[in-house]
């Protein structure tokens, strides 16, 4: 596509944006990216960004620059009153958008390493994930030294991360990576498939994380400086609600971290979130995104759906597919049926995953088992990175890093034999 027609696009786009034509820029969509991300998810993402940061105040400009795959990127800003945030889509020859997603302002910013991490102890090298034409890509950092090592793969939370888990300015992902490596363990983390290939076919929780965990799992088993008897899973989120089914497909593993697993139904977490951030910026258009979400959930715990039930009808255009893979898992008494140690992680502050709705459950199927750990850090959000005050989104867009102690305690039980 020529650079006029480009510009033509992207500004168009952005007019829709300022007027809030959700319905109108879902048509914009290229029919992949239209079967994962409907009208309503696409407003509800919206109004969660904007509600975290004041409300919206204007919609900028769009610049474009060279994309993957032939296609371009193009970046708008989105000023609101407290900070602001950019909608990255990828625009294809055919003029339709073929990727989206909304960032921090801060986004492709250089990261800085923290300062528990120490570049000179470990060494990285890049790797490919899977099998034909879906491999992912991947890094595995390993520690300076012969080794064996214990060894982590890490797993991203739900949506389309990155191997650093790039959330505006921070790598919560990669502050992990770095500061275990730091500390004498074998670090392997990937690019979920939904981020290298968001014009890719509709996946399952199941089908984004277990084939490439568990290459992930071989491929440290064939390196020399690594422990095969001590090779871990470390998931954050809706990695850490996946992890456990990993495990029971993956005997070789020899222990689970968990930070901030979300334990209660998704479609139940979503509308409890949804209900947070709606009060955070009261109004219609929080209202309406909320009740169509609701609508939504009733319908993904009921009995009426099928493998057929369209996308559009369910929360965030995600598949009957998906939903059905959800419903059929419980990640709790998962965890409880394997004889492994488990490490379990929380924010204190955090809205997304809570102490309240997720870590009770945890704590009542685990609480008598000597090889479970489960700890609070009570400063900190979801990303683990520490605060004060109520959490909003705005607060991904400042930097910041893991905080140290969690790396600690993380390096110190996957230490152990």
């Amino acid at each position: 596509m020529d650079e006029a027609r480009t510009r033509e696009v992207a500004r168009g786009f952005a007019a829709l944006l300022r007027a809030g034509a959700f319905a109108e820029i879902v048509e914009l969509f290229a029919p992949p990216l239209r079967a994962v991300v409907n009208t309503e998810a696409l407003r509800l993402a919206w109004t969660a960004e904007a509600a975290g940061r004041g409300g919206v105040t204007e919609v900028g400009e769009p610049v474009s620059e060279p994309g993957e795959a032939g296609l371009v990127r193009i970046r708008i800003p989105v000023s609101c009153a407290n900070g602001g945030f950019t909608v990255v889509s990828s625009v294809g020859g055919d003029g339709l958008l073929h990727g989206l997603r909304l960032a921090g302002p801060d986004d492709g910013t250089a990261w800085q390493p923290p300062h528990y991490a120490a570049p000179t102890r470990f060494t990285e090298r890049e790797v490919r994930l899977g099998t034909g034409e879906f491999t992912v890509p991947g890094t595995l950092s390993l520690p300076v030294g012969p080794g064996p090592w214990p060894a982590v793969v890490l797993l991203s939370g739900g949506g389309a991360f990155d191997r650093d888990e790039t959330s505006g300015p921070n790598k919560p992902l990669k502050d992990l990576a770095w500061g275990l490596a730091s500390r004498q363990v074998a670090v392997l983390r990937f690019d979920k498939r939904s981020f290298t290939r968001p014009d890719g076919p509709a996946l399952t929780m199941t089908d984004e994380y277990l084939p490439y965990t568990l290459a992930a799992v071989e491929l440290l088993r064939q390196q020399p400086e690594v422990d095969a008897t001590r090779i871990h899973l470390l998931g954050h989120s809706m990695g850490g609600k996946v992890a456990p089914r990993i495990a029971v497909a993956a005997p070789a593993i020899a222990g689970l971290v968990l930070l901030a697993a979300d334990a209660r139904p998704m479609h139940e977490a979503a509308v409890r979130v949804a209900r947070y951030l709606a009060a955070l910026t009261p109004g219609p258009g929080a209202d309406e995104a909320v009740t169509a979400l609701v609508r939504q959930a009733a319908l993904v715990a009921g009995p009426d759906l099928t493998p057929d039930t369209p996308s559009e009808l369910l929360p965030f255009g995600f598949s009957a597919a998906f939903w059905l893979d959800q419903r059929g898992y419980d990640p709790v008494a998962t965890a409880a049926e394997l004889a492994l140690p488990i490490l379990i992680l929380q924010g204190g502050r955090d809205y997304q995953v809570t102490v309240a709705d997720d870590l009770t459950r945890w704590r009542d199927a685990l609480a008598n088992r000597p090889d479970v750990t489960i700890r609070i850090h009570d400063d900190a959000n979801h990303l683990f990175i520490p605060g004060t005050g109520p959490a909003t989104p705005a607060e991904y867009a400042r930097p910041g890093h893991v905080e140290p102690a969690v790396v600690d305690g993380i390096a110190a039980f996957l230490a152990q034999r």
